[in-house]
């Protein structure tokens, strides 16, 4: 399942054991691809990480915080720290690669 982080509010993402963020638009394209990529993950993944879709124009401040200059950008967060991040779309095998890392 995909939190969807709304009023700039990244505090449960922050608070999570795992939290992968996915920051996105709806105007873009390979964001556009990457979603069904982040949603299966989150299923396959659930209970091991929590998993956050954040849009950029809706909530520009955690954008800004996580300095979010390219979309997609995908944050991984452990214990609320930043661990890794991915600017750009990849793979699934990658992602899942990259998240599992650090569960």
């Amino acid at each position: 399942m995909i939190n969807k982080v709304s009023e700039n509010d990244l505090s449960a993402a922050k608070a999570a054991n795992v939290a992968v963020v996915d920051f996105s638009a709806t105007w873009c394209g390979p964001c556009k691809m990457l979603a069904p990529i982040f949603d299966e993950l989150s299923e396959e993944l659930a209970g091991k990480a929590e998993f956050y879709s954040c849009d950029v124009d809706e909530n520009p401040l955690p954008a800004q915080e996580f300095r979010v200059m390219s979309i997609p950008n995908v944050v991984i967060l452990k214990n609320g720290e930043v661990v890794n991040q991915q600017v750009g779309f990849v793979p699934k095998d990658v992602l899942k690669s990259m998240i599992e890392e650090y569960i």
